[in-house]
């Protein structure tokens, strides 16, 4: 069996102007990198803006195990089997980060036969996005270090930073350390730490932001920390905000590419869906429905985190209304839910799948009953899959009213999601009436209740007192109308990962709350959930090699 990256690698690309011709982009919009990438100019946006918008589809997923989904190889295979019934289709995915790319989860280009190329590029560097993010984070933070160390006219409490730094790796080594050591001339010693560059604000206002203008405005109402006087200090305040968007200028440009089979691909943005909103870019989405008649677009880790935010922090923001969703889920991490070891899901386990069936209905009916969307279950079929199993699966989701089809597109590519792809564009036409699972009106208090209740299925929320003093603070300074950022682990509804499948009789605890004024939101962190994620015992990066050639090898 070959690998993702030998199947990449064997496949005959198109040039990035082909792609572009496709879509239906003119070359004066595209800045080449190389044969097989392009960045696409935001005047595309203006000169497109009488054209009306494509359907927008998002892809979400039940819970993640390690049995695997295959959410983003979904994506693609569905964006191909679409162009295989004749529909003009575009893909909006978000960037890999090296964090995973190098430690447990993988990349982020698909898998088999529904995948996006130049995957080693892709996967790894790409276009110096996730770069420019992390530069333009740490230059914040060495002109608010330097103001300090130059009078501190701001007067800012280095005891109440909230600005960290930023990088894209997981380096658990990172997550608290002390700065400023070494004598006057070299800062003024303070507690500090890292996030990954994924969970940074920057990568979050980058992904919000409608241009250049907005960018801007964005970053310069990050709040950095608090002075001596107990009031916020901005980036705009350290006059960081100009220099800040002159290192994104180029990274706020969507990133074109394609699919196996030449399906043009926006690949731009890369937040985590656990700690972060977890889409691919405004612009980019912007861009694909102005392009094609439907967008296929992904949403990170299961439907409680990544579509939650796509649906009430994104679409919120952006005026978006999704035409479908597809849930996609495999037998085997049912089973998995259903308490079944990894080693034994090869073997069919009725019992195990029923109990585990609660995880993706709970999803399903989220879904359809609070956003008011119309949806799809996408099996993503393994071989030891039995006819049992999958008629089990399809007559509990029927019982919610949703179609269940079978989806193949990693062993066939667009073939195997021409089914899905039909039933895709059935459900566009439905009409759905799209709402909030919270409205603006309601405290950020109440907004943590509505999630934790509605999408969780939580009992109630436990706020530690740190959290409390923070929502009575961001309250009083004017934030309550925002919405709110959920950082929980994606194994489980609740915060604890060791609950599995759809648990019951739960509290969430809310820790630590964080205002992310540029972007737009406030984050609330819950159980222990970490903003810089460590590498696993044995890293993916031990694999991976490039040879004389510059051959790639190991990368999946």
């Amino acid at each position: 069996m070959l690998t993702d990256i030998a199947i990449a690698q064997a496949c005959e690309k198109q040039h990035i102007l082909g792609v572009a011709k496709t879509a239906g982009i003119d070359e004066k919009y595209l800045e080449q990198y190389g044969s097989y990438k392009a960045k696409v100019d935001f005047s595309l946006l203006k000169d497109r803006a009488e054209r009306p918008d494509g359907k927008l589809i998002l892809v979400t997923a039940i819970t993640p195990t390690p049995a695997g989904e295959g959410k983003t190889t979904t994506t693609i295979g569905l964006a191909d089997g679409l162009k295989k019934i004749g529909k003009n289709v575009m893909v909006a995915l978000r960037e890999p980060s090296l964090g995973p790319v190098f430690g447990i989860k993988g990349g982020a280009a698909g898998g088999g036969y529904a995948q996006v190329v130049p995957m080693e590029d892709i996967n790894l560097h790409f276009t110096g996005d996730f770069h420019a993010i992390g530069a333009a984070n740490n230059l914040l933070a060495a002109m608010l270090d330097n103001h300090i160390q130059q009078g501190n006219l701001l007067r800012i409490d280095p005891r109440r930073i909230t600005w960290k730094r930023a990088v894209d790796m997981n380096d658990r080594a990172l997550r608290n350390i002390v700065i400023g050591l070494g004598g006057k001339a070299h800062g003024v010693p303070r507690e500090d730490g890292f996030d990954i560059t994924v969970a940074s604000e920057i990568m979050a206002i980058l992904c919000l932001a409608s241009g250049i203008a907005d960018l801007k405005e964005r970053l310069a109402r990050i709040i950095v920390g608090y002075s001596y006087d107990d009031k916020p200090v901005t980036a705009g305040d350290l006059k960081a905000q100009g220099a800040m968007a002159a290192l994104l200028k180029d990274a706020l440009k969507p990133n074109l590419v394609q699919t196996l089979e030449h399906t043009p691909a926006f690949v731009h943005g890369g937040p985590f869906a656990n700690i972060a909103h977890g889409c691919n870019s405004v612009m980019a989405t912007r861009m694909a429905l102005k392009t094609g008649d439907y967008v296929v677009t992904e949403a990170g880790f299961g439907a409680d985190l990544g579509a939650e935010k796509f649906l009430d922090i994104k679409c919120r923001m952006a005026g978006l209304k999704p035409s479908a969703v597809v849930i996609v889920a495999t037998v085997r991490a049912l089973k998995m839910h259903g308490g079944k070891a990894k080693t034994e899901l090869k073997n069919e386990d009725l019992a195990a799948l029923k109990a585990g069936l609660p995880n993706l209905l709970q999803h399903v009916e989220n879904i359809t009953k609070v956003y008011g969307l119309p949806a799809v279950v996408a099996i993503n079929r393994f071989p030891d899959d039995t006819e049992a199993e999958l008629k089990l699966v399809e007559d509990e989701c029927k019982a919610l009213g949703v179609n269940v089809v079978l989806s193949e597109v990693w062993a066939k590519g667009g073939e195997g999601g021409k089914a899905l792809a039909e039933e895709v564009v059935r459900l566009c036409e439905e009409p759905s009436e799209f709402r909030f699972s919270y409205e603006d009106g309601l405290s950020l208090r109440e907004k943590i209740e509505a999630i934790s209740k509605k999408i969780y299925h939580a009992d109630g929320v436990d706020f530690l007192a740190p959290a409390v003093k923070e929502l009575e603070k961001l309250e009083s300074l004017g934030y309550g109308r925002m919405p709110v950022c959920m950082a929980k682990t994606q194994y489980s509804f609740s915060d604890d990962p060791l609950k599995l499948g759809a648990p019951k009789n739960f509290r969430v605890t809310v820790r630590q709350v964080r205002i992310s004024a540029g972007a737009g939101f406030v984050v609330a962190l819950t159980g222990d959930i970490m903003t810089m994620p460590g590498l696993p015992k044995k890293p993916a990066a031990e694999n991976i090699d490039v040879d004389e050639n510059g051959v790639i090898t190991g990368l999946f």
